[in-house]
C-alpha cells in the first residue's frame, strides 16, 4: 500500500500491523478478485489522503460506500464528478442551503470539503456491487472505530457530525470534553424530515470552530 501521508501512516501504523487488519486484507483480495467491489482499491483510503490528521476540523461519518457503478471514491456521501446526485446528498445540499444560504451544487464530489479539513469517513470502507452493507461484517467496524478513537485522542476541538443510528452509535468513542458532537437522523429520504432538515450542523460546526480559534470551513463547492 502506498503511504497515506498527512501523519496517518504513523497514527494508523499499529492498526495496519494488527492481525485483524491482515484478515481484512485477505478478505478484500478475494472480493476484488472475484466480484466488482467499490470503491476502486486505489481510492479505498482517500479520506485520509485528502485530509491530514493535524488539519482535521470535522468528521462526517457515513455507513458504507455507494454500491452502484462510478459512485464511490473513498469519501462518504461523495460521488465522482458527472455522476447523478444520490438522494441523501441532495438532502445534505438542501440543508446546507437552508442553513448557510449556499446555492445547491450540481456536482456531488466533496473532495473540496476533505481539503478544507472535513474527514469524510465511512464506518465500512468497501462494498460489493449492488449489495449494500455486504462488507459490514468483514472487520471494518473494528478498524474505523479505532480511527475515530485515534482522532478523538490526538486532536483538539474537532466536530463529530453523526447522521443516523449507525453513526450515532459511535458516540462512546469520542471524548465529549474535548470535542463537539452533533447528532441527527440520517439525511436519506426515509428520515430527513424527522430531524435532519433544520439541524443546522453546518453553521453550528463553524460557530464552534471560530469559538475555539480555528478557521471555519468553507462549505461552498
Amino acid at each position: 500500500m502506498k503511504p497515506l501521508g498527512g501523519g496517518w501512516d504513523e497514527a494508523l501504523g499499529e492498526l495496519f500491523a494488527d492481525e485483524r487488519y491482515l484478515k481484512i486484507r485477505e478478505f478484500l483480495k478475494h472480493e476484488y478478485s472475484n466480484y466488482v467491489v467499490y470503491p476502486d482499491m486505489y481510492d479505498l483510503f482517500n479520506c485520509f489522503r485528502f485530509t491530514p490528521l493535524s488539519e482535521v476540523k470535522a468528521v462526517i461519518l457515513g455507513q458504507d460506500p455507494y454500491h452502484e457503478p462510478n459512485q464511490a471514491h473513498g469519501l462518504c456521501f461523495s460521488v465522482k464528478k458527472g455522476v447523478a446526485l444520490p438522494p441523501s446528498l441532495q438532502n445534505i445540499y438542501k440543508e446546507m442551503k437552508t442553513d448557510l444560504g449556499i446555492t445547491q451544487p450540481n456536482c456531488g464530489d466533496l473532495t473540496k470539503w476533505a481539503k478544507e479539513g472535513v474527514l469524510l469517513l465511512n464506518t465500512t470502507l468497501t462494498v460489493r456491487e449492488h449489495r449494500a452493507n455486504s462488507h459490514s461484517k468483514c472487520g471494518w467496524a473494528w478498524f474505523t472505530d479505532s480511527v475515530i478513537k485515534i482522532i478523538s485522542d490526538k486532536t483538539e476541538n474537532t466536530v463529530f457530525i453523526l447522521w443516523g443510528g449507525n453513526a450515532r452509535s459511535k458516540t462512546p468513542l469520542i471524548d465529549e470534553k474535548k470535542h463537539l458532537i452533533l447528532q441527527s437522523v440520517h439525511p436519506s429520504p426515509l428520515s430527513a424530515f424527522n430531524g435532519f432538515f433544520g439541524c443546522r450542523h453546518f453553521s453550528k460546526t463553524n460557530d464552534y470552530l471560530v469559538k475555539c480559534g480555528k478557521q471555519p470551513i468553507d462549505w461552498q463547492l
